[in-house]
């Protein structure tokens, strides 16, 4: 490990650090500097990227400028989750990002031994999680005025929404057209590049598995490079609940972690819907759940976590799918 520790508190239009020396976590240096480019540049030229470490408090978007310029300039950092920062804290008074600076700093020296520094995707990894995004939004907006027309068509008989109907059918036209257009981009990227072609291929010969979720299980994964097996994977996705104890009961219902990503269970669960349809061993195993007295969805979810594992194994192996014959 090397001799200094930079943390770094990112807000919108300033970055507190803190600088801790390694050894005996004393207080080197601190202060703020504005989130623009040119500032964050003039502050890196002081630091040897050989003694120097940087951690950052993961805050979405409003560090995405400083981790470019780290990645660029090949500066070690680490990228730490909010939930376990504050669960190494515990209960904490007072709040400044000075403090939450030197916080962030202190962490890596205890638990650096438990983590790895981060590394940015590839850009065609990058430009697809972007084009999800927005996918992924205009679905949203796709739902929400479906469900607005299916109110006015019945609010018509009574009040007159024709010019209204029409304007969200128009939209709904557009947005759709917009979603196809996302889905050619993302396919034009990843055919373009051999790696993540081959792990397209691969992962579409499963059944059930189709574009989006192909497409979002690469994206989400780095290409299967920041999940190391199907089980963390689950765990991401919500589909691996764990048994809510209190005490000595460990009666009562499992849960999934509130962090989960509900967009990729989603999309998971519509390939188990499709599995159980034209897959004879899903659909068998699937009953087999139903008939043992398990709820629908919590059968679906265990076809569910059967794809995932199809999904890493075939993406591991490099090679496609290979359907049983019964």
């Amino acid at each position: 490990m090397k001799n200094f520790i930079i943390g770094i508190d990112v807000s919108k239009d300033t970055l507190d650090f803190c600088i801790l020396e390694k050894d005996n976590r004393k207080k080197f240096m601190q202060g703020v500097i504005a989130n623009k480019e040119k500032d964050i540049l003039t502050w890196l030229k002081k630091f040897d990227k050989e003694q120097f470490i940087v951690a950052i408090e993961h805050t979405g978007h409003y560090g995405a400028l400083l981790t470019w310029l780290l990645e660029d300039h090949q500066f070690t950092y680490y990228l730490i989750n909010p939930l376990d920062l504050q669960r190494s804290l515990g209960l904490q008074r007072g709040k400044s990002d000075s403090v939450d600076a030197y916080r962030i700093a202190d962490y890596i020296i205890t638990n650096h031994h438990k983590l790895s520094p981060f590394k940015l995707p590839s850009e065609e990894l990058r430009r697809l999680k972007a084009l999800m995004t927005a996918r992924e939004r205009y679905v949203k907006m796709s739902v929400q005025i479906q469900n607005s027309l299916k109110a006015e068509i019945i609010l018509n008989e009574k009040v007159a929404l024709k010019q209204l109907i029409k304007l969200e059918q128009k939209q709904l036209i557009s947005i759709k057209k917009a979603i196809q257009d996302l889905d050619k981009q993302m396919i034009e990227i990843v055919k373009a590049n051999h790696e993540l072609n081959a792990t397209y291929t691969n992962i579409s010969s499963v059944i059930g598995v189709g574009v989006v979720t192909s497409l979002k299980c690469i994206i989400e994964t780095d290409n299967f490079t920041r999940f190391t097996d199907a089980r963390k994977f689950n765990c991401h996705c919500g589909l691996a609940p764990f048994p809510y104890q209190s005490g000595s009961s460990i009666k009562g219902r499992t849960k999934t972690h509130f962090l989960r990503d509900k967009t990729l269970k989603s999309i998971l669960f519509k390939a188990a819907c499709t599995a159980i349809q034209h897959d004879p061993q899903l659909k068998i195993y699937y009953q087999q759940r139903i008939e043992k007295g398990k709820h629908k969805l919590t059968a679906l979810n265990a076809v569910a976590n059967k794809i995932v594992l199809r999904i890493f194994a075939v993406a591991k192996r490099n090679e496609p799918f290979v359907k049983l014959i019964t």
